[in-house]
């Protein structure tokens, strides 16, 4: 059987000269490699206590709502600014290039609920660090932060260095 990593294609120089980009696409489209992305990503959660896993827009979702599935767990959205039809809360965060905002409904998080956030990737950490603000705005508590791959060289984990954080794939380099 092949390994989760045989399922990620890898392409050099994009988007710019000397990264090495992880598509998940190619995880995706392929059953097995679907099936042991979730597969793995909820061993991470064996024996974690939670109520609700959330997902970071867009990719968050697809291995979000899943692994919320299959583990009989409310699954939250965690969308960019402007696409969330009711009352919201918001985070603004830095990017490589500039600045974006996410937000999550207002009643999206119960106070004292115990929450897992779920990603395909951390490179910086800046989303995630901004949607667990937003988690922590609403009175929940971040339990575990879950990954599908992780790009150790850009250093996330330290933007989430106050949480449980796990990546399936971890990638030396950017």
């Amino acid at each position: 059987m092949k390994k989760l990593e045989d399922y990620v294609r890898t392409i050099p120089d994009f988007p710019e000269k000397g990264i090495m980009f992880r598509d998940v696409t190619t995880v995706l489209k392929d059953p097995d490699g679907l099936k042991l992305s979730i597969d793995e990503m909820q061993k991470l959660l064996e024996g974690v206590d939670f109520d609700v896993i959330a997902g970071a827009e867009s990719r968050g979702f697809i291995f979000g709502a899943p692994l919320a599935y299959n583990m009989h767990k409310s699954f939250v959205l965690i969308r960019k600014k402007g696409k969330l039809p009711a009352e919201t809360v918001s985070a603004e965060y830095e990017l490589e290039y500039g600045k974006a905002e996410i937000e999550i409904h207002k009643d999206a998080i119960k106070p004292g609920q115990k929450v897992v956030l779920v990603d395909d990737l951390i490179a910086t950490g800046g989303t995630i660090a901004a949607a667990a603000g937003l988690v922590e705005k609403l009175g929940g508590e971040v339990v575990k932060i879950v990954f599908l791959m992780e790009l150790m060289g850009l250093n996330g984990r330290a933007e989430l260095s106050k949480y449980d954080v796990d990546s399936v794939i971890k990638y030396p380099g950017k």
